[in-house]
């Protein structure tokens, strides 16, 4: 299972993928699923991705060594010369399409699911950074501000917290911390979710560096915010008003 984030905020860009795959309940690995597909001074361009392991490593195996180019020639297309986030969506896309198409036939008569989805995000040249999601097929859409965050993999558990805490205007610290909070709960309902955390916060201003951070099982902060938050939502429900057609007891 996976569990993968992306916030497109009026400060920035924030995106967090864990680190926990399974192929049965008793077989657990640790994998990256927050990538760099490019950087340079020019663009910086980051994928999270959800779904098979091994389509989606192909895709991001073959992002990296590039696309053939359309046109029939011995030309190679990268995502270190599109000119925007919009087409290095497309070409992304078509990299998940080439991949699916590739695998497919030999998989399918197994039952073996090809299907991923990646969330895509950074910057190229001096435009503001951009946040895609990319579903299966190829095809994908573009964070707006009306709903200012994209979830891949295992959603349910993580999203309440969004919906109630974020938007849009949300500062990068306390978009960080609902993010956290997010991952949490998700990892407290699933365990097919879990540490190491890996987390890139790209702000607005690209005078600004882009963090990039990895939460470990024993990171102090993410413990303590836990812990805090429990604390919290049982001192709140303490506070709320029993029931009033229920006897007090």
């Amino acid at each position: 299972m996976t569990y993968c984030l992306g916030m497109l905020l009026d400060a920035g860009l924030v995106m967090m993928a864990d680190t926990r795959t399974n192929a049965g309940v008793d077989n657990f690995s640790c994998y990256r699923k927050l990538h760099t597909l490019a950087e340079a001074p020019d663009r910086q361009i980051f994928a999270c991705t959800s779904g098979s392991l091994s389509v989606t490593q192909s895709v991001i195996g073959l992002l990296n060594e590039g696309l053939p180019s359309h046109d029939g020639t011995d030309g190679i297309r990268h995502l270190d010369s599109v000119p925007t986030m919009f087409r290095a969506a497309h070409l992304v896309g078509e990299a998940v399409q080439v991949v699916r198409n590739a695998m497919d036939p030999a998989l399918a008569p197994h039952d073996i699911s090809t299907s991923v989805s990646l969330l895509l995000g950074g910057r190229v040249g001096t435009e503001a950074p951009r946040l895609f999601l990319i579903y299966s097929a190829g095809n994908f859409i573009e964070c707006q501000p009306e709903s200012p965050f994209f979830q891949i993999g295992e959603t349910k558990y993580g999203r309440p917290i969004l919906d109630r805490g974020l938007n849009c205007m949300t500062p990068l610290p306390l978009a960080v911390k609902l993010a956290f909070l997010s991952f949490d709960s998700t990892m407290r309902s699933n365990l097919g979710v879990a540490r190491p955390i890996d987390l890139m916060v790209m702000p607005k201003d690209n005078r600004q560096p882009v963090l990039t951070r990895r939460i470990q099982p024993d990171d102090t902060y993410f413990n303590e915010l836990s812990l805090e938050w429990a604390k919290a939502l049982a001192k709140a429900a303490l506070t709320i008003p029993n029931p009033p057609f229920l006897p007090e007891g």
